[in-house]
């Protein structure tokens, strides 16, 4: 597991928005990117879910375990501790849909649940500069974040939301305009991770402009986990 050795040194953590929503940035991540992008050219890649506008392959169960070892005391310290341990999933992630093709959606900005407990990590590999991820808020209801209780308050509000100026274009999400508005954006920078809780709306900030490939030596790769506190 030497190759896949992570370092923390160079953790920030902040918080952004008045509603403080926690965010964490660990600059040179992994010790050797390169080997996690040669792993990933030798993977499997399928698509997985309708929301992911690209195609997935599953982290090896090893390195997660390892990578957990060293997380979770991250993650109890700035997130809450998890009492009993944290659960870990990740995938290998190439975003590959050209914007043309983009499902009503995808061509919002999402949340990964509307438990607060999951946290989310996005891991950038891509080779060059093809978009951090954005953070934001919905306008019509102020709502930075979703929870089982605002949820169905925010599904109203957005569909009058579409019901009166029509779904956003065929485009992928940068301003968040017209129903959102950014409120932060990480970088995107390569050998960078970064940290924050599922519920709050984000989106790549895919450039249309580039080539989305498949290649993962080419294309947006990046390693994608949530992480829940066992039960």
């Amino acid at each position: 597991m030497k190759n896949w050795t992570i370092s923390l040194d160079a953790q920030e953590s902040s918080t952004f928005s008045p509603q403080n929503h926690k965010y964490v940035a660990i600059a040179d991540f992994l010790h050797e990117p390169e080997f996690a992008i040669t792993t990933a050219s030798l993977q499997k890649f399928a698509k997985i879910t309708p929301q992911y506008p690209g195609i997935r392959s599953e982290l090896p169960l090893e390195v997660r375990s390892a990578w957990l070892d060293v997380l979770a005391p991250m993650l109890n310290a700035e997130f809450g501790k998890g009492e009993h341990g944290w659960d870990m999933q990740a995938w290998f992630s190439l975003v590959t849909a050209p914007a043309e093709q983009l499902l009503p959606l995808q061509r919002f900005p999402h949340v990964d649940g509307t438990d607060p407990r999951q946290i989310a990590m996005m891991l950038y590999l891509q080779p060059a500069d093809h978009g951090g991820t954005g953070f934001f808020r919905h306008i019509s209801t102020g709502f930075e974040a979703l929870t089982a209780e605002n949820f169905p308050h925010y599904k109203t509000a957005l569909e009058a939301d579409v019901r009166k100026s029509g779904l956003p274009e065929a485009a992928y999400v940068t301003d968040g305009s017209p129903f959102f508005e950014r409120i932060h954006q990480s970088e995107g920078a390569f050998n960078q991770a970064v940290f924050y809780r599922g519920n709050v709306f984000h989106s790549g900030m895919i450039k249309a402009e580039d080539e989305l490939s498949p290649d993962p030596k080419k294309g947006r790769l990046t390693i994608n986990s949530f992480f829940r506190p066992k039960v």
